[in-house]
């Protein structure tokens, strides 16, 4: 009987032990599966409280719609009953004090239509002037990777960057634009400029045509998000899944792997799939010098504060689903999500459900803030914008310690070269989650799907082999 090992129970362990274990009986394969998670629950970010008939997510509130991968698992797991899309509202960009609403037929903050670009007012007149320079600009020389930041600064100049794309773009990844990686978080920015050359006519024409009615972009589960991690949970096989277990080290005894456990346990296997940070890899596999190099990548420490209300607390209701602040703000928080319009369903009659984020390269200290001061920092920003004149009935306050994986320059080429080098010294490991190939949900489950194909290849050549 093979082995296999998966290290981390978030989205992307728990997906691929479930499609292995899909897999083999399926197949009626000779292959044993076990999970192993350092916490004593499973899901990792994924985390859904149920207080006084709110729904509140402490981690991701949602998935897009158009990567399909997530919600195909959940129609596979019955929950596509619960499957409901974000209402469609409009967003803002806090600048300078003011929320300004995002121009219509923006698409991650790049204009697609000119006249409500030009009435903004977002920008300047000379901010305007120089986007427009967007038209007239060459292509950028073909190059390996480049940061968002340099590429749309280039393009769009800085004023519609800080203003408007910053703030949207950052906020998927809590990092550094001017550090992040074109080609590992939007390359497909790049590809349309290649091939337009001016990224405003290149979206334009690539722009799907707006539904009608108020369905949005996101979907998410009634349940709340952690119902899909029950579901998945429900759906494997009995004592597959270790709990409050660490893996301290994997050892290579010739085809076969030895995984060390915090409990003094070893596990032999034949196949390892890392579903885990990036920096446990150095300690998982010390013995090899090319996996210090994730020592040095960063992961940003964010948190978020929800917060509910009566509805009559709100004196100044605005017509959205929220907003997201410019780094030029004299502001703590990083965005705002009015989660009561944004998903109804989440909040009950007669209640508002806040939900913001603090954290930020260069301002992650405030997360280690106590719960009562970071709420009421919150609350002091959402004062200046929205008018509450009522303390909150109740606040859930969640911290991620580097939590967010940042993809710096480079960084494509850079996990190219560590697969590269792990196929040949150490065949049958691979490395799957939101450290590497992306970190939306749809991308972890995709990620866990691909390696338990990758294991499935592995131990079936290695079983051919040792019968030859």
């Amino acid at each position: 009987m093979e082995k296999v090992v998966i290290i981390g129970g978030g989205i992307t362990g728990l997906t691929a032990i479930y499609r292995l274990q899909q897999e083999i009986k399926a197949k009626g394969l000779a292959i044993d599966t076990v999970l192993i998670e350092a916490a004593g629950h499973l899901g990792g970010k994924i985390q859904t409280v149920h207080r006084d008939g709110f729904t509140i997510e402490r981690g991701p509130d949602s998935f897009l719609e158009r990567k399909v991968s997530a919600g195909r698992l959940a129609q596979e797991l019955g929950l596509g009953e619960q499957l409901v899309n974000n209402t469609a509202g409009k967003s803002y960009v806090l600048v300078n004090n003011k929320l300004h609403g995002i121009p219509e037929g923006s698409m991650m903050g790049i204009p697609t239509q000119i006249t409500p670009f030009l009435v903004s007012g977002l920008f300047s007149p000379v901010g305007k002037l120089r986007a427009g320079f967007d038209f007239i600009l060459p292509r950028s020389k073909q190059t390996e990777d480049q940061s968002l930041g340099a590429f749309f600064r280039r393009r769009l100049g800085n004023e519609v960057v800080e203003n408007l794309i910053e703030p949207l773009l950052s906020g998927i990844y809590a990092g550094d634009i001017d550090k992040m990686s074109l080609m590992s978080t939007f390359p497909q920015f790049y590809q349309v400029e290649q091939k337009y050359r001016s990224i405003v006519l290149g979206m334009k024409t690539i722009a799907p045509k707006k539904p009608s009615g108020t369905k949005g972009i996101f979907q998410t589960l009634t349940g709340g998000l952690g119902t899909l991690v029950e579901a998945l949970e429900s759906r494997l096989q009995p004592g597959t899944v270790l709990k409050g277990t660490r893996v301290e080290r994997i050892t290579k005894n010739g085809e076969q792997y030895r995984v060390l456990l915090s409990n003094g346990k070893e596990i032999e296997a034949s196949a390892i799939i890392v579903a885990a940070s990036h920096k446990m890899l150095p300690n998982l596999l010390p013995q090899y010098n090319e996996f210090r190099q994730f020592k040095a990548i960063p992961s940003t420490t964010v948190a978020n504060v929800a917060l509910a209300f009566p509805t009559a607390a709100i004196k100044r209701d605005i017509n959205g689903t929220g907003f997201v602040v410019s780094r030029n703000s004299d502001f703590s928080i990083t965005a705002c999500t009015w989660t009561h319009k944004k998903w109804p369903h989440t909040t009950p009659e007669g209640k508002v459900l806040l939900r913001c984020y603090v954290g930020k390269p260069g301002d992650e200290d405030i997360v280690t803030k106590p719960d009562k001061e970071l709420t009421d920092i919150v609350l002091q920003d959402l004062e200046k914008t929205m008018d509450i004149d009522q303390k909150p009935e109740f606040a859930v306050v969640s911290r991620w310690q580097e939590a967010m994986p940042q993809y710096t320059v480079g960084h494509k080429q850079r996990l190219q070269k560590i697969n590269e080098f792990m196929s040949k010294e150490l065949p049958g490991v691979y490395l799957a989650g939101s450290s590497y190939g992306g970190a939306g949900l749809p991308d972890c489950i995709d990620q866990g799907e691909q390696a338990a194909a990758h294991v499935i290849n592995h131990v079936l050549n290695h079983q051919i082999i040792k019968v030859i």
